[in-house]
Parts: C-alpha cells; structure tokens; sequence
C-alpha cells in the first residue's frame, strides 16, 4: 500500500485469503479512499482477492499490461473494471512529487508481468523477480538468516525464471541503462531487499549467463537397487577423479523436485538413471525429465545409467530426452544387466571421465 496524497494498492493475495484480506485491508484504510490499483501480475497468488475487493470499490481504476487485462479478464470475468493499460515508460502521479513509472517485464515469469517504480522513495516493486518462497516475520533482508535466504532465492531463480535468462539478462542490462536510483527492491514473494539492494540484482545478471559451480548432480529412481548402486559408483568415481567437485545424489521418488532443480542449475553436469521397465524408463523419471525440459538449462553435460532384467532400452531413452532438453550427452552409457558387478567399474570411470571435461560453449 502507498499513502502519499493518493492511497495506491499494489495486487492482493491468493483467492483462499480473500475475506481476511479485505477485511484486514478495511481495518487499516476506507476502501473507498484507494484513488487506484495496481496489478503488477494477473496469476492468482497475486490478484485472487481481486473480484472481493472490487464488488467494494467497483469503479476504482486498475493499472496493468495490456495482457494483465487479458489475464484478469480471462480469470474472473469482468471485463466492465476499470482498466487502465500501461506500458513501459508511462507513469501515474501519486502526489507529493512522487511518480509511479511501470516497466514491463514480459514473460518474467508471464506475459502480462511489469513491475513498478516509485520516485522520490526510490522503491522497486518487482513483482515476481528478486524473489523467494520463504516468508520472515522482520520483512527485510538484512534480518533474514543469510544462508537459508540466498538459498531460497536461487531456487527460485532455478525453477521459475531460468527458462527465461536470456530475457532476464536483457531486462537488468535495460533497467541500469535507466540509471535509477534503487534504495529498496520489494518482490511480491519473500524478503523486502533494503540492505544493498543491487546485490540480487547482480546475482540474477549472474545465474542469467549460463551459471554453474563445480558440481556434478546424480538422479534416479531404482526398482530393486540396482540403479541406486550404480548411482553411488558413478558418485564414487567422480570424487576419485575430482576431490574438490561436489556430487550430490538424489532419488527422484524421495526428493522435492524443486530442490533437484536447484542443484541441477548449480551443477556443470548431470548423470541421470532409470531401470528398464517395459521396454522403457520409470514414470517418476520421465515425468521430472519432462520438467527437466521445461527449464531450459544451457551449457551442461550429461551421462545415462540404468539396470535391466531383459531387454535395456533405458539409456537409449534418457540420452534422447536429455538430448531433446537441450544437454550435451556424453558417449560412455552405462548399462548393467541386473545387479553391478566390479566388470561395471571401467563404465563408471568412462563416464565420470566424459562428465568432468570442460563443458562445450556451443
């Protein structure tokens, strides 16, 4: 909420909060006293109290993207509010020497996504960049405990706004071309950044370009232990060969798929196992490769494992789909006809081997 000469609000919350919300909203301000609103982003975490804050205040304008009217249009059906379309560059007085200037930021994450810039104060409100999913009663990041807050922030930087690096690397470059002074950047999710707020800047600019630390990332899912043994001998064979690379090994089927995300991003390569089932990769496997997929990782190598009973078409399937994902499949397979023996060793160092080289710039 901005209270200068006009009372302004900056999106709601998630529908299952609507009541509390506008109640909440009531106690502090007369609703009727918001001069207008503004959607920085149409998905429903931020505008679900929308719709009840409007039967209230049915005229109040509504500042947004031409694909925010779109989007609200879409959700809640009332194409009669009051919208008022904005693009990059415009701006809204709201009084006291005091500017609202709206930047679009199309397709971080939706395509109706902008954040807004309040002069004099020199806030950013940022709408889904610079965040987190992590809550802290102090708001702010200097109060936030340092390791879990950067944490969450490249996660979420991984599992949202990765697909679209390039447009973020654009989008920061074009925001300090502006040359604004920062003095508080305000994400819709997480912690409030008003000590040094550039610093998450700089480190989206960062994670933009291809990031990776010296980590390898190991993920399955096994039926009868098989695969999970050549999962530990591949993590086995790469410590031997680089003791100062991380390896971090996950069971698909027992860890949050955001959490492998993450690790994945940070990594310079992956290996990836699945045993053949019906001529084909387990569900959970495939499934969380098609996630894969959709987050777009640049510059990685990546190496296929996998047991079999009968026929072993596993590795053949992962290196296709790792392929279609955009990875750089390393030749060494290692397949292994039900459970690994020492024979498997000379495919595991192969592989390891392959996954350490530099990875290809191309």
């Amino acid at each position: 909420m901005i209270e200068e000469e006009k009372t302004v609000l900056i999106d709601t919350v998630w529908k299952p909060h609507s009541a509390e919300f506008v109640d909440k909203l009531a106690r502090e301000i007369d609703l009727k006293s918001i001069d207008f609103i503004v959607a920085n982003h149409g998905e429903s975490d931020h505008s679900g109290a929308l719709p009840a804050l409007m039967e209230k205040i049915p005229t109040a304008p509504i500042y947004c993207t031409a694909n925010g009217v779109k989007s609200l249009s879409g959700q809640y059906r009332h194409p009669e509010w009051n919208f008022r379309v904005v693009k990059t560059g415009d701006s809204v007085d709201v009084g006291n020497g005091k500017k609202l200037v709206f930047v679009e930021m199309k397709m971080l994450h939706w395509p109706d996504s902008m954040a807004s810039y309040m002069t004099g104060d020199n806030i950013l409100f940022s709408n889904d960049a610079f965040g987190q999913h992590y809550a802290i009663e102090e708001l702010f990041n200097d109060k936030a405990d340092q390791c879990l807050l950067w944490a969450e922030a490249i996660k979420y930087y991984a599992n949202i706004l990765n697909p679209f690096s390039p447009l973020v690397k654009k989008k920061v470059e074009e925001v300090q071309s502006l040359g604004l002074p920062i003095d508080i950047i305000a994400p819709s999710h997480g912690a409030i950044w008003r000590d040094n707020p550039l610093q998450i800047v700089e480190k989206y600019y960062e994670w933009a370009q291809g990031y990776q630390e010296d980590q390898v990332t190991i993920v399955y899912d096994t039926m009868w232990d098989g695969t999970k043994q050549l999962a530990h001998k591949i993590g086995a064979e790469i410590r031997r060969l680089s003791p100062d690379t991380k390896v971090k090994i996950f069971n698909i089927s027992k860890t949050n798929k955001n959490d492998i995300m993450t690790e994945v991003f940070k990594s310079r390569a992956i290996a990836v196992g699945s045993p053949t089932v019906s001529r084909n990769i387990l569900s959970s496997v495939g499934g969380w490769l098609e996630f894969l997929k959709e987050l777009k990782f640049k510059k990685k190598k990546a190496a296929v494992f996998g047991c079999y009973g009968w026929s072993g078409e596993s590795p053949q399937v992962l290196r296709q789909k790792l392929t279609d994902a955009g990875f750089e499949v390393v030749e060494p397979e290692i397949k292994c006809n039900w459970i690994p023996d020492e024979d498997v060793t000379g495919k595991t160092a192969d592989a390891a081997k392959a996954l350490l080289q530099v990875p290809s710039l191309s």
